[in-house]
């Protein structure tokens, strides 16, 4: 049976410190909040009352539950006042020394028996237990910010670490109303230890200057469904926070993924710390705020006028292709819709009437705009049918022989000045532009799949990819009700090239038996606020679609962190190919 905690220290009382003393008095615990000084103290308890206050405006508390949580928190400069508590949680800054100092202190005034518990994000737990006698009580327990708002916990037990100290922490945790995960010590635990080598890979790409920070932020918020971009999130963790939690990881892994951007440092050393200084990635119209007034990255495209579209050919019958067709039909735009038989024709124009009329049934679509949308589309099988369109945006297969071949085609029988776009989403564009004389005309615009629910559009230009070309697609997706970013044409674009590293790294995870795949998944929608885990989305995106991706990604950067993990190989050679085979990660065939 688990031990009754019922008298909690804890050590710092910074904004991750308070939310802990927070968390804990909402539950009815008894609070002994330890700062360094007076001041400590003072900053200490007004992020308690601040939060409080909020909490009660947001109709999350009431008045005599503000007051009862706060009264269940005594301030003190002097560790000496927790040695008759049961636990003892430190919450300072990310530094071994200080760290170890602190429980080396602990060991000296607390009962034998007290469980020390650290913060830490990113150090190890083994090394700061070793600084007291006691390394069988020291455990981790990584609350995630803000600490009253996220419910995961990753409690990190070492070698040493009793068993029945594990179970009280994580009885406690689950009475806290949290949800715990149990793993080993290693840097980065599981959440920050796949969070931030992707937080760096976008860093990374900023300071190549192959993204604005704006792109690179909506990127995956729209294409993924991230609550926050990455840079935004930088800005928020705090930049220092970040460098200081990659520095350690690089230390223990070694992987270069892991090595600090030395963008990073830079602001760093200029001060730019992200929110709570005022200025990070983005201007705060003060240290602390989540208002950012900094004007907007000005975009290349802003001083180009684009060339008139009226009339919209796409060239496909798949899912895709018949999603982009409703997009500029619903929008006003005559589209052609060609496909390599009559039938074909015909059984995609069914497709996005029945598509329409679900969104007529739901009350997004009145029946006139759906009759008219559909009223829009002409099917059409030769190649020829397309020569007067402003803009045709090829959807064929995944195949570089085949789209090369449409685009000799198109080039054919396609008027002058048109735009001759491509949705792959792995393809180099520059390699469908070279099938044409007119390489300037050529441009990528990857849509994300359900075409007509997704805002996300990735606009990717080559180095022959004329002004006027990106600005009209621009202008287009605009017009459309989508959100376009802009980037260059290397593998993966913007959302590939960042979040499929990071699938690969929580396979790796796995594989090297860290952490089960459902304590992972949970750690990450958990802890980070994601839609779905990675091995979710991995079995949804299908293991042999994302293995390609991979590869690409690989192939192109010889970056050694993007090496497929061996244990996605062998599931795709298994045949085990996620949801649609009914195996991937997880097994289907039962549900």
């Amino acid at each position: 049976m688990a031990r009754e905690i019922s008298s909690v220290g804890v050590i710092g009382l910074g904004t991750m410190g308070a939310g802990i003393a927070e968390v804990l008095a909402r539950s009815g615990v008894s609070v002994v909040a330890v700062e360094i000084d007076d001041d400590g103290v003072h900053r200490g308890r007004g992020h308690l009352e601040h939060s409080t206050e909020r909490a009660v405006s947001g109709g999350k508390l009431d008045a005599g539950g503000r007051s009862d949580l706060l009264g269940r928190i005594r301030y003190t400069t002097s560790l000496s006042e927790l040695s008759d508590v049961d636990l003892v949680i430190e919450a300072i800054p990310e530094n071994l020394e200080a760290k170890s100092d602190v429980f080396a202190q602990l060991d000296k005034i607390t009962g034998p028996d007290t469980i020390f518990v650290s913060n830490t994000s990113s150090l190890s737990i083994t090394e700061i237990g070793v600084h007291t006698a006691r390394p069988g009580k020291v455990v981790g327990m990584h609350f995630f910010n803000p600490a009253p708002i996220l419910k995961l916990v990753e409690i990190v037990r070492t070698v040493v670490t009793e068993p029945g100290v594990v179970t009280d922490v994580v009885a406690f945790a689950e009475r806290l109303g949290k949800t715990p995960v149990v793993i080993g010590d290693r840097a980065g635990f599981i959440a920050n230890a796949l969070l931030f080598g992707y937080l760096n890979h976008a860093v990374r790409m900023y300071e190549q200057r192959y993204a604005t920070r704006e792109d690179l932020d909506a990127a995956m918020r729209f294409g993924c469904g991230y609550p926050m971009g990455p840079l935004a999130l930088l800005d928020l963790i705090g930049l220092d926070t970040a460098y200081e939690i990659l520095d350690t990881m690089y230390h223990q892994s070694r992987n270069r993924l892991h090595a600090p951007a030395p963008l990073l440092k830079q602001m760093i050393t200029a001060g730019l710390l992200g929110r709570k200084t005022g200025q990070g990635f983005y201007a705060y119209d003060e240290p602390d705020s989540p208002t950012v007034t900094d004007a907007i990255t000005k975009s290349t495209v802003d001083s180009v006028t684009p060339r008139e579209v009226r009339k919209v050919g796409v060239v496909g019958t798949g899912t895709m292709a018949t999603g982009i067709v409703e997009v500029f039909a619903k929008r006003g735009y005559e589209v052609i819709l060609r496909a390599r038989s009559a039938e074909k024709a015909a059984a995609s124009v069914a497709r996005v009437k029945k598509s329409l009329d679900k969104a007529v049934v739901k009350g997004k679509l009145s029946e006139e705009d759906a009759a008219a949308a559909l009223g829009r589309i002409s099917p059409a099988v030769e190649f020829d049918e397309l020569a007067d369109v402003d803009l045709v945006v090829e959807a064929v297969a995944e195949d570089l022989a085949v789209k090369q071949a449409v685009f000799a085609a198109l080039d054919d029988v396609v008027k002058p000045g048109a735009v001759l776009a491509t949705t792959t989403s792995s393809l180099p564009v520059i390699e469908c532009a070279a099938a044409t004389s007119r390489p300037s005309d050529v441009v990528g615009v990857h849509f994300f799949n359900p075409a007509p629910v997704m805002k996300l559009v990735e606009i990717v230009s080559t180095i022959a990819t004329a002004p006027d070309v990106i600005a009209t697609v621009d202008a287009v997706c605009a017009a459309v009700g989508k959100h376009p970013v802009h980037c260059g044409d290397r593998a993966g674009f913007i959302v590939n090239a960042l979040l499929f590293p990071y699938l690969n790294d929580a396979v790796k995870m796995l594989e090297a038996h860290y952490a089960e795949a459902d304590d992972i998944d949970t750690a990450m929608k958990v802890g980070c606020g994601l839609p779905m885990g990675p091995f979710e989305l991995l079995d949804v995106v299908g293991l042999d679609v994302s293995l390609a991706i991979q590869r690409t990604l690989y192939n192109e950067f010889r970056e050694e962190g993007f090496a497929p993990a061996p244990l996605l190989e062998h599931l795709v050679t298994a045949g085990r190919l996620g949801r649609k085979t009914g195996k991937g990660f997880k097994d289907y065939s039962a549900r």
